[in-house]
């Protein structure tokens, strides 16, 4: 085992001033979320209060175990996406992982003081994806029920798609088959369509007050012309002692919150988890430097060893080829006591004894087949991956190409693909074109997929295809005959830089659930030990097969 010695200074004053830059850019993220954790605002949870129900986060504060942290998953989710019909914070639900007598949950609660908890199309997603993190981890959950159905105006949107509104019910059913626990507390509206959800779940309580309706009492009256008392047709009386659809009846949110922490204490014990775990160690190295290290400005190169070592157990690494493929730092680790093989793009250039220098944050056709050989061996050992990017892409020319890029990068890829030992990403940096792909990268199934606020993700840095898509654009205008001035140009590239860097900013892929959080890279450790606790709730991994890998 190899402890990193670090060549970082905290003193030093170029680390200082990045740390000054980064610590402001983390307290105006906190300041945002801060505006996020509020909904609807003071006006909709005063109207929540005076119903005589809570807000969705007094209810995860409530149902998780005291002193346990909830680690919230799609704060951004919708953040700027509906401007024609205001604010949507949160997409109108609160996500994430949650402690409840000892054991890990995903809680989906709806947050009724947003647009009454309404499904917006990024609703549905946001549902959908945490509910694909049970799937995927055999995490139990619980959905705290408020919600108004789906948003009318956008239905077209929320409807009628594979990966809209129907799925949810569909993966209700999947959990259920699996043996995954779910359980469901209506504790105010559940109508239309959405009344499936509780009701496909194996527990479901209800409070007092609350409706579940497959139609409402206007919606009765325009389809049919009856008249019809809201208790009488959808209460939760009425579903406890008439129609036995509700399990337990409850007179208001606290008392069921209560029983449904009285239900999950009673549950059985879950298979072991089959992946190598030690007593945890705190790194030797001090993981609030990370802000010095990785900076906000993408042109600051760093040796990834440097985070590494402010990440893992004992600042502890067995560097797997080092010598290697230099641009890809690959190796063994423990992270909160778990065992696992770190994929990271390294920053620095590196000397080759081919080509002189290898840049930082390129892979390079040697990269990409240790960075293969190294999941393989992974996958072959049973040891999950965490990938940590800041990569710019693949190298490209005409002797990358002659040395076999192509190849390479499928086989990389390849491995990536067929992974079966649940994978983990970080976004540090740049997260480019095929480089983000060959870095697991959303499309590639990771478990959980992480971004600090120095990420920047698209499909190639911002400069270059702000240039790119001037010259396409330049050109497509003189084929109707008009001439650029340079004053024209300048004003063309200054507006498409803006516009593509906006999509750069990591938020813009929150929103849009390209990522589960945005976290500070000094938590980075915690949330890591999170996820890998609840990656090791689901025991079963599959036979690993690569299929045909080019030579």
């Amino acid at each position: 085992m190899t402890r990193i010695k670090s060549s970082h200074d905290r003193r030093d004053k170029s680390s200082q001033a990045s740390r000054n830059v980064y610590n402001k850019v983390l307290a105006s993220y906190e300041e945002q979320a801060g505006v996020l954790h509020t909904g609807g605002g003071q006006r909709a949870i005063d109207r929540q209060h005076g119903k005589g129900r809570l807000t969705a986060r007094e209810r995860v504060e409530r149902l998780i175990d005291k002193g346990s942290r909830f680690e919230e998953l799609g704060l951004y989710a919708a953040w700027e996406l509906y401007p024609d019909w205001g604010d949507v914070p949160c997409a109108g639900v609160v996500t994430g992982l949650g402690v409840v007598h000892g054991r890990h949950f995903m809680i989906i609660a709806n947050d009724a003081t947003v647009k009454a908890g309404a499904f917006f199309p990024m609703t549905a997603k946001k549902v959908i994806r945490n509910q694909r993190i049970a799937i995927d981890n055999h995490l139990p959950v619980i959905y705290l029920v408020d919600s108004a159905g789906v948003f009318l105006p956008l239905q077209d949107e929320v409807f009628p798609d594979e990966d809209d509104f129907g799925r949810v019910f569909r993966h209700n059913a999947v959990l259920s088959a699996m043996g995954v626990p779910q359980i469901a507390a209506i504790m105010g509206s559940c109508v239309a369509g959405g009344a499936y959800l509780p009701v496909m779940c194996d527990t479901l309580l209800m409070t007092e007050g609350s409706g579940l309706f497959l139609a409402g009492p206007a919606l009765v009256k325009a389809a049919i012309g009856q008249e019809a008392d809201p208790e009488e047709l959808g209460g939760a009386r009425m579903h406890a002692e008439v129609s036995g659809t509700v399990d337990f009846c409850e007179k208001d949110d606290e008392t069921c919150i209560k029983r449904v922490r009285s239900i999950v204490k009673k549950m059985g014990p879950r298979p072991a988890a089959p992946f190598d775990r030690a007593k945890p160690r705190p790194p030797k190295l001090d993981p609030e430097e990370l802000t010095g290290i990785v900076s906000m400005d993408a042109r600051k190169a760093y040796d990834v060893r440097e985070v590494i070592g402010r990440l893992v157990d004992g600042s502890d690494f067995d560097e797997y080829r080092p010598g290697y493929g230099q641009t890809v730092v690959t190796g063994l680790a423990r992270i909160g006591g778990w065992a696992v093989g770190i994929v990271a793009n390294q920053k620095v250039n590196s000397k080759n004894a081919k080509r002189g220098v290898d840049f930082g944050g390129v892979i390079y056709v040697e990269s990409a087949e240790k960075a293969a050989r190294f999941i393989m061996d992974c996958n072959q050992n049973r040891i999950p991956l965490v990938f940590l990017h800041d990569v710019n892409g693949f190298m490209v020319g005409v002797e990358s190409e002659q040395s076999g890029i192509i190849r390479a990068g499928a086989k990389m890829v390849n491995a990536v693909s067929n992974s079966v030992v649940p994978k983990i990403s970080v976004i540090m940096g740049g997260s480019f074109g095929a480089g983000h792909y060959a870095m697991c990268g959303k499309a590639y199934d990771p478990r959980f997929l992480f971004a600090w606020p120095s990420a920047r993700y698209s499909v190639m840095s911002g400069d270059a295809a702000a240039k790119t898509l001037v010259d396409i654009r330049e050109a497509q205008m003189r084929k109707q005959g008009k001439e650029i001035t340079p004053e024209e140009h300048e004003a063309l590239l200054k507006d498409t830089r803006a516009r593509y860097t906006k999509a750069l900013d990591p938020r813009y892929a929150a929103s849009r659930l390209w990522l589960d959080g945005i976290i500070r890279p000094q938590d980075t450790r915690d949330v890591l030990t999170r996820a890998l606790e609840v990656a090791a709730l689901n025991p079963e991994i599959p036979p690993f097969r690569t299929g045909v890998l080019q030579c």
